[in-house]
């Protein structure tokens, strides 16, 4: 018996083979002396019809697999545990979603999903084994951490076998002669798992697995590298196909060194993009490289020095060389380069450290890589699906959460760092609407500082004119941005919450009754907790709102507040209704925020309108509809004025108490979104959260 502690190197021992078939099973297969694709592929899952179409979309002449390739029978169910069972269940690309979905609902026990699947769908295996699908070229393939280890035995005895499928195993390898290079593959399978490495669970001799799930063993890594060292070529190109990848385990980066390989492939954590990389690549220095080998190596020898005195107690002869030789591999540590000072090239660097490449795939479903080989050299062509970032074209402040350093944060140091001269990021406040016409902003609610600005003194002139963002362009005072960033944080928490309240809440006689007492012709009702609640923002800033008999929900400004400039007056000669009026602007396309018609004692005018645009840009485009038809009649368009400038032009009523109704043709403006109710103060639409019973007590 050998003693406990472990071998300098496997250089020790005798080179005598350990394998119990007493031959390497190695064969050279041609594919195309001239020119060949190799398709490389992960994760395929059981849906093994789809290898031969894969093939033919990369023309193809042989396919490289790195795991999960779904080995499994009918029996095989039977000795999934549960936790496996689901996680094949939630991947399987054999079942339709909304059965996935119900399937995996939380009301489904474990039991009810065993009874419900079959292996057709987890698996399509069966159905190659019988024949009934055939391999139209060569498949190489390793196990992946989701197997059934009794089939993998069986391919191993050859009770199995199958046309152009070749099981890549420790003692298994296999030579392409294709576009002018041998290239040798070697395989390992399984789920590095350190704390296994010595368990062979269901497994017999070398291979470990059970359960449905199968993993990488110490000796398993000493066949191969028996193997690698029987069948070694110098006039080869070494391939190591492995499920575990490199990138991430130092274990499986230090048997590449072992086996001199000059390329790897390995199974990704199905991600959306497939990687492509050598060490020099992604390591800051050669010591980055040598740190994920001496972790890979920490991580084994703490499960070895724990099981080594078992472990000599029960291995025969044959297993300790392997053992020796998977010791090897945790050995190989590249020495350190020179002292400082040292050029990069001094002795010591590992050439892997810059002529291995590396390939992590991701799911077949999603990605592939084909190696196009001719005149000896490998080109790599690599196809990922990515991401869908589609989504953000249609994002809005109100349905995308910010992140924690987007401009409505709360910014450090705001007591003490002055505003600066140029314009000032305020998405909160920007005009246009993101959501429909029937749906008020949930800004209008959104904080019982409603107007999004503090009270001035009297006497202070209006805020500037605003860009198409909605910035405006003029410096603002401290203690306004101060504000205004508090405010900002407690709507954006509550807008979407209140939104949907308010929907819920409207009482559409009341908002019939009340249409020009908000901008957008509706009330908007405020729920008692916010009726009574005091306003700790203004409090803190020392400012106060003046008496009155509204409910505490609105702020009233002494100034007038910068008015919305992208709304355009409409009169037809021949009435129109909403969806007319939008398609003649350009439907979905043209920008279209709100479209109101002005109350009258008779009910809405339908030959008077105002279109209210998302940005300036779309109103511009608006207003050359002028003079053109609609309903056989021609249109007059024109930027709609504000409240004071009618007013000068004699239009009747003031609107300047607190509340105040104005006269018929104010309150027809009002239902347009221009107007509001204030203290003779025009009111932008997304900060006015004045209710209909604030308005008719001020009446």
């Amino acid at each position: 018996m050998h003693p406990a502690s472990r071998p300098a190197s496997s250089s020790t021992r005798p080179a005598i083979s350990p394998n119990p078939r007493s031959q390497v099973n190695t064969q050279t297969k041609v594919l195309d002396t001239v020119h060949g694709r190799i398709l490389c592929i992960a994760d395929i899952r059981g849906r093994l019809s789809a290898l031969n179409d894969l093939a033919r979309e990369a023309n193809a002449k042989a396919i490289i697999h790195t795991g999960d390739f779904g080995f499994f029978e009918s029996n095989s169910l039977e000795r999934i545990n549960d936790r496996t069972l689901r996680h094949l269940t939630m991947y399987s690309p054999l079942i339709a979603t909304a059965q996935r979905n119900h399937l995996l609902a939380p009301e489904n026990t474990p039991a009810t999903i065993r009874s419900t699947l079959n292996i057709s769908l987890i698996s399509e295996f069966p159905v190659l084994l019988s024949g009934q699908i055939k391999l139209q070229i060569p498949v190489y393939t390793v196990w992946g951490a989701c197997e059934d280890v009794g089939i993998l035995e069986k391919f191993r005895t050859g009770t199995y076998a199958i046309d152009n499928l070749h099981v890549l195993d420790e003692a298994t390898t296999r030579c392409l002669d294709v576009g002018g290079v041998k290239l040798r593959l070697l395989g390992l399978g399984g789920a590095l798992v350190p704390h296994k490495m010595f368990d062979n669970g269901d497994g017999n001799a070398t291979i470990a697995g059970g359960q449905g799930t199968m993993w990488t063993t110490a000796l398993q890594i000493g066949e191969l590298v028996d193997t690698a060292q029987k069948v070694f070529d110098p006039t080869e190109t070494r391939l190591l196909v492995t499920h575990a990848s490199p990138g991430r385990e130092g274990i499986i980066a230090q048997l590449g060194l072992v086996l001199k390989a000059d390329l790897t492939i390995s199974a990704g954590l199905h991600f959306r993009y497939a990687s492509s990389y050598n060490e020099f690549s992604v390591q800051g220095d050669f010591e980055g490289f040598r740190h994920k080998l001496l972790a890979g190596k920490d991580g084994f020898d703490k499960v070895w020095d724990s099981v080594k005195t078992q472990v000599d107690t029960v291995i025969d002869e044959h297993q300790r060389i392997l053992l020796d030789k998977a010791l090897s591999v945790i050995e190989r540590i590249p020495p350190a380069q020179g002292q400082a000072g040292a050029p990069p090239t001094a002795t010591g660097e590992e050439p892997a450290w810059k002529n291995c490449w590396n390939w992590n795939l991701c799911d077949a479903a999603f990605g592939s890589l084909v190696l196009d080989i001719k005149e000896g050299r490998i080109s790599a062509e690599l196809k990922s699906q990515g991401f869908n970032y589609a989504y953000r074209r249609t994002a809005t402040p109100s349905t995308v959460a910010h992140t924690p350093n987007s401009t409505i944060s709360p910014l450090p140091n705001v007591a003490t760092n002055p505003p600066t001269k140029g314009p000032t990021p305020a998405p909160a406040e920007k005009p246009a609407s993101p959501l429909s016409k029937d749906v008020k902003s949930p800004l209008a609610a959104a904080s019982p500082i409603v107007s999004g600005k503090e009270t001035p003194k009297e006497g202070v002139s209006s805020l500037p004119q605003t860009k198409t963002n909605g910035t405006p362009t003029g410096p603002l005072s401290d203690k306004v941005e101060r504000e205004k960033q508090k405010r900002r944080d407690k709507k954006d928490k509550k807008d979407k919450e209140r939104a949907e309240r308010e929907a819920k809440e409207r009482d559409p006689a009341e908002e019939k009754a009340d249409a020009g007492s908000s901008p957008s012709g509706k009330a908007t009702p405020v729920p008692d907790e916010l009726a009574k609640a005091p306003t700790p923002d203004v409090l803190e800033a020392g400012l106060k709102s003046p008496t009155t008999d509204s409910a505490g929900t609105r702020t009233p400004t002494s100034r007038r507040a910068y008015r919305q400039t992208w709304t355009l007056f409409v009169r037809l000669q021949a009435s129109a209704n909403e969806t007319e009026l939008r398609d003649f602007f350009g439907g979905e396309q043209s920008g279209i925020v709100r479209v109101n018609y002005p109350q009258t004692q008779q009910g809405r005018n339908q030959r008077l309108a105002y279109v209210e645009f998302g940005d300036e840009d779309a109103m511009k485009a608006g207003l050359e509809k002028n003079n053109e038809k609609i309903n056989e009649s021609p249109i007059e368009v024109k930027i709609a004025t504000d409240k004071d400038e009618r007013d000068r032009g004699g239009a009747r009523g003031g609107g300047r108490g607190r509340g105040g109704r104005g006269g018929f043709a104010a309150r027809g403006f009002a239902a347009a979104g221009l107007t509001g109710r204030g203290r003779g103060a025009n009111v932008e639409a997304r900060g006015s959260g004045e209710t209909d019973k604030t308005g008719d007590a001020a009446a």
